[in-house]
């Protein structure tokens, strides 16, 4: 049986239409994975401030159940709650934490210098592991064959000397300022987004929503919605973590008599951010910092590592962030690697908020659209 040529060519334009709509969503994804790929530094500074934008958020409809005010007042009562906090760990602390800061990084580098010496001594090549080079004065250097020191029968240095050594004491200056300016400013960055975020968080949910399209728009408003609940609940229960952290490490190395107890639990507390990569991070420099004191202060602090990461993994996540977060361990650090070797520290610290909403979103697409529907069921 012939078909009619009208129906035939409707079926020739539609499969022409979809083979188009086809071809453009597969080139807008590369572009878009290409995108990612080159400016992967600002799109993870942008997540960040959305993260903190999140939790800023979600601390303000804390608030909300106490203080039935309107959402901006609530946001500013919590800015200025956490810089009064700040301001005054700076006030108590900024001493303490300056002189702890210095004693633990010369405590760091002599006791990389002894396991250096340590694994020299065993015959393991350790020039992957030269850090002294780095920091040799420039008098100290040799200079290269075929050249001769120039310097004025008074001792002083010549002309040429003097050149090359302000060039260099020029070029160390101009990266230290340019590190500084870029550390700042990224800091600003998430600060203004967060911020902004935080202000307004309905308006970016509607023009975020407005870019789906209508058909499918009541499904993106449950993702979104599910999202941002998930990243809040997480957020504050990595928070509470992360002072639990701080506080029983700080106590911990006081009481074994660790120096720079303070500042030991300050790096704890933030890596606990970062999950098991955080946790070994944190207990490599807890140990280290510790041999300086002796082999039996190294391994109480050991012991006491052992103990917070047992806290963290047995009594704060099953208690706290089970409820905010189930994610297998196995698969976290797999994607935690698998981030951190593509796009470095940026992928590391914000792989398991990236797998969480990678989670939310293929639970909700196996939960809420395989299961049959009885009334269509036959």
């Amino acid at each position: 049986m012939l078909v009619p040529p009208e129906p035939r060519l409707q079926a020739r334009s539609d499969l022409a239409w979809a083979i188009a709509v086809g071809g453009i969503g597969v080139v807008l994804f590369i572009a878009m994975l290409a995108f990612t790929w080159y400016y992967a530094a600002a799109v993870f500074l942008m997540f960040a401030g959305m993260l903190l934008g999140v939790g800023l958020n979600a601390m303000t409809n804390r608030l909300g159940h106490v203080l039935h005010w309107p959402h901006a007042i609530r946001l500013i009562i919590v800015c200025l709650a956490l810089a009064a906090l700040l301001a005054g760990v700076v006030s108590l602390f900024g001493a303490t934490i300056a002189d702890q800061t210095k004693v633990l990084s010369d405590t760091i580098k002599s006791q990389l210098g002894n396991v250096k010496a340590f694994l020299e001594g065993h015959g393991i090549d350790t020039s992957y592991f030269d850090f002294s080079s780095s920091t040799t004065s420039g008098s100290e250097r040799t200079a290269p064959a075929g050249t001769q020191s120039h310097s004025l029968p008074s001792g002083l240095p010549s002309p040429s000397a003097l050149a090359s050594s302000g060039g260099a004491i020029v070029t160390q200056t101009l990266k230290v300022l340019l590190g500084t300016v870029s550390a700042v400013g990224n800091i600003f960055i998430v600060l203004f987004l967060g911020l902004a975020f935080a202000a307004q968080p309905s308006v970016y949910r509607s023009g975020l929503l407005f870019l789906a399209p209508a058909k499918y728009r009541e499904q993106a408003t449950v993702i979104v919605d599910r999202i941002s609940d998930t990243l809040e609940r997480w957020l504050i229960a990595q928070m509470i973590t992360m002072f639990a952290v701080f506080l029983v490490t700080w106590i911990g190395l006081s009481i074994i008599g660790i120096q720079a107890a303070f500042i030991l639990g300050i790096q704890a507390g933030l890596l606990a951010f970062v999950p098991t990569v955080g946790a070994i991070i944190a207990g490599v420099i807890v140990v280290l910092a510790s041999l300086a004191s002796g082999w039996v202060a190294a391994a109480s602090a050991a012991v006491l590592f052992l103990g917070v990461h047992a806290m963290e993994s047995y009594v704060l996540t099953p208690l706290i962030q089970r409820q905010a977060l189930d994610i297998p361990p196995a698969t976290l650090f797999a994607f935690q690697i698998l981030l951190g070797i593509v796009f470095g520290i940026w992928g590391l610290t914000l792989a398991l908020p990236l797998l969480a909403i990678a989670k939310v979103v293929i639970d909700y697409f196996k939960t809420d659209h395989t299961v049959e529907d009885p009334a269509t069921a036959i």
